[in-house]
């Protein structure tokens, strides 16, 4: 075979490898950004003088579903408008209308105060449910890390808000009907393997401050506050379907945290799925698979057979 034909042959298998290339990118590109319409920055409450707010994201055919997403990461969060919505692409594919939610960072709010917004949020997506186009009694909700313990306690700590509340929204449910989740924190009076865990029975070393002062001074306090904020301590006969990835190798939120707390909910006879990711860390590069699982998962949960 003479050289120019080696050549030529080099230079057509490069071609089409490049071709290749630029196609797979071209679709990945198309698939992470759906069409999509976004209000930013809808306020749905009020910590101290700060106001608590959501984008809405609107997919082209939507199904009548909604999922709210808390953007969470060690208990801070971001502004307005500041979602990835790519992150959120597998959901606007299949139609599900999604609710970026933000919070006050800590340790300006306390992680009690956190909860207690994120409640806020579903109670005003559900008061308000009508107008964003989606049914009031099946919204799902997904996080990872303190996204995702903010998920669970929404999961078992979720309910009627006082009857004679002045604000109506605040008289609404913030009952979910399904969570997936990543990687969550389920005990924190009990930090196990935790890089986190002093050893001391005390709050997480990083996050000392974020229960309040009380919790980082006073170990009986602690107890109590831990007890409130941990979902393990918390599972009921209430408990949505649950659905968890969690790696085996993560040293922040070690696995057993999710064993923990999927052992709790089956003693509870409630529906629980743990998935796996071997070798996975606090995080991992294929998560956006796991986020297109979360979202085939939802709609066996929540819609209508």
């Amino acid at each position: 075979m003479s050289l120019r034909r080696v050549v030529w042959r080099v230079v057509a298998v490069a071609g089409v490898l490049g071709l290749m290339i630029l196609l797979l990118a071209g679709g990945c590109w198309w698939y992470f950004h759906p069409a999509t319409e976004r209000t930013n920055g809808i306020v749905y409450g009020q910590r101290g003088e700060r106001e608590l707010v959501l984008d809405w994201l609107r997919p082209r055919n939507p199904n009548g579903l909604g999922v709210l997403v808390l953007v969470s990461g060690s208990w801070k969060s971001g502004a307005a408008g500041s979602f990835d919505e790519w992150i959120a692409a597998p959901f606007l594919r299949r139609g599900y209308t999604v609710f970026a939610v933000y919070h006050v960072s800590q340790p300006e709010a306390t992680v009690m105060e956190i909860i207690e917004d994120m409640h806020r949020a579903v109670r005003f997506v559900r008061h308000k449910a009508e107008a964003y186009r989606v049914d009031a009694g099946r919204l799902g909700v997904t996080g990872g890390s303190a996204g995702g313990h903010l998920s669970l306690m929404l999961a078992t700590r979720g309910g009627r808000g006082p009857a004679d509340a002045t604000d109506p929204v605040d008289r609404e449910s913030s009952a979910v009907q399904a969570v997936a989740i990543f990687f969550p924190v389920t005990d924190l009076l009990n930090l196990g393997k935790s890089t986190e865990n002093l050893g001391d029975g005390g709050p997480p070393k990083s996050f000392r401050r974020s229960f309040g002062a009380e919790a980082a001074t006073n170990l009986a306090a602690w107890k109590v506050i831990g007890h409130d904020t941990s979902p393990i301590y918390h599972v009921g006969a209430e408990l949505p379907p649950v659905l968890i990835a969690h790696g085996d190798a993560d040293t922040l939120t070690p696995l057993e945290q999710s064993e923990w707390f999927q052992a709790r909910a089956l003693e509870a006879g409630r529906p629980i799925e743990l998935m796996v990711h071997r070798g996975g860390q606090h995080g991992w590069l294929t998560m956006p698979l796991d986020v297109r699982r979360f979202a085939a998962w939802f709609d066996r949960q929540l819609r209508d057979e």
